[in-house]
């Protein structure tokens, strides 16, 4: 049984969940039309959407919950709830659980300390995509800690990879650099750099690896002081010791490798084994590693993710990984209206740099038309190499197996 997993963490607005469910249906009429008039066997593929933090409000709010019947009524989706989030949350799922009681769960597994344990659900299905040991698990950190929770649940995502016998691998981007700073010393929260260092002790006395890996880009644009060692190794005195401060590349490479990588809201899509021929799009030259389609959703200009997710998205392209970026959500922004700056003026325009990193090899640029239209948008005419594509391009982009590509799975990122 195939099994395609979603991490959803952050608020899920019902444009979210509307292309979702739009991309869902594409899949299982193009490809498995036979889930959608009999009950799924076992060698049908399975959707399973983890969903835990902010995300779980969607499945109490009335607008959001009729969109999740829809997509329930797929009998191929299932939805595992974090059930420590939803106590802590006041969150009742009871009349989604009773509509679908087989498809809907709140019990989660249990972990070393024997309590019951959302991350653990999380690495028993990389666990089940997986090769016998040995293994990896990544997380791509982008956020701050302690303003934001989603640190808490990279180090609670790789502690349970730990328990399953997977080496734990963090890449820290944009503010997710403050992950290893040194000295924390929170006083009403759980200590992330501390955290870090726990990992990598228990990694160790289990004879397994551990990299923490940051950006040095962003790490020197938010004041670490750092030195080159005149070996390529960057040195910084204002960082935990298990953690990395590396060229961009570095960080990168582990991208190349196929082991699973999740993000706060993340996704992991196999790739079919066998099934109808059927590709869309394709590397500029042979590659087995994991595609990388990420989902820039925020608007340009008030924080950095638009402008980190091209960033990112260059770097993996030019490491040979197909990269494909969509604009979405509020991300249409970044490619609507025109956009004029004063000459030589920070922030950059970002329609420049669009236009600067179209035609690289390997980086191909969507923008999702109903996104558009939600808002009265259009896209700028001069920004050609940003394909227009409806759901089904969506979907054909998310869940057919790109040409030139020899790989199980491919990553999804949402920025």
């Amino acid at each position: 049984m195939t099994t395609h997993f979603f991490l959803l963490s952050s608020s899920v607005s019902v444009e979210r969940l509307s292309w979702i469910e739009e991309s869902l249906k594409f899949f299982f009429v193009q490809l498995y039309p036979e889930t959608l008039v009999q009950r799924s066997r076992t060698d049908s593929p399975v959707f399973t959407f983890l969903v835990t933090g902010d995300a779980l409000y969607s499945l109490e709010e009335p607008e959001a919950q009729q969109v999740w019947y829809v997509i329930l009524s797929l009998a191929s989706v299932r939805i595992i709830c974090d059930r420590q989030e939803l106590d802590l949350r006041g969150i009742s799922i009871e009349r989604l659980r009773m509509k679908y009681p087989d498809q809907v769960t709140d019990q989660n597994g249990l972990a070393a300390n024997n309590q019951p344990s959302f991350w653990k659900d999380i690495t028993a299905l990389v666990r089940q995509n997986r090769p016998p040991l040995p293994d990896v698990i990544g997380w791509l950190q982008i956020e701050s800690p302690y303003m934001h929770r989603s640190a808490w649940h990279g180090i609670r995502c790789l502690s349970a990879g730990l328990e399953a016998h997977l080496s734990p691998e963090l890449y820290a981007y944009l503010d997710g650099i403050h992950m290893g700073h040194t000295g924390q010393s929170p006083t009403e929260s759980e200590n992330i750099g501390r955290g870090l260092e726990e990992l990598h002790d228990r990694a160790g006395k289990q004879g397994l690896t551990s990299q923490f890996l940051a950006c040095n880009r962003c790490a020197t644009a938010r004041g670490y002081s750092t030195w080159d060692d005149g070996q390529g190794t960057v040195i910084s005195t204002c960082t935990i010791k298990p953690f990395h401060i590396r060229d961009m590349n570095a960080m990168i490479d582990r991208f190349v490798h196929p082991h699973v990588i999740l993000a706060d809201n993340a996704g992991s899509i196999q790739f079919p084994k066998k099934g109808p021929a059927v590709s869309f799009d394709r590397a500029d030259k042979s590659s087995t590693a994991p595609p990388v389609t990420i989902l820039v959703t925020r608007s340009p200009y008030s924080t950095e993710h638009a402008f980190g997710a091209l960033s990112f998205a260059v770097a993996c392209a030019h490491q040979g990984i197909l990269t494909r970026v969509i604009f979405l959500e509020d991300g249409v922004y970044s490619v609507a209206g025109s956009h004029r700056a004063p000459p030589e003026s920070l922030p950059f325009n970002i329609h420049a740099v669009i236009n600067a990193v179209a035609g690289s090899e390997n980086l191909h640029l969507f923008v999702l038309i109903p996104s558009l239209q939600k808002r009265g948008l259009s896209k700028n005419k001069n920004l050609n190499a940003v394909l227009d594509i409806g759901f089904p391009g969506l979907g054909k982009i998310l869940f057919y197996p790109p040409g030139n590509v020899q790989a199980e799975h491919q990553r999804v990122l949402v920025f």
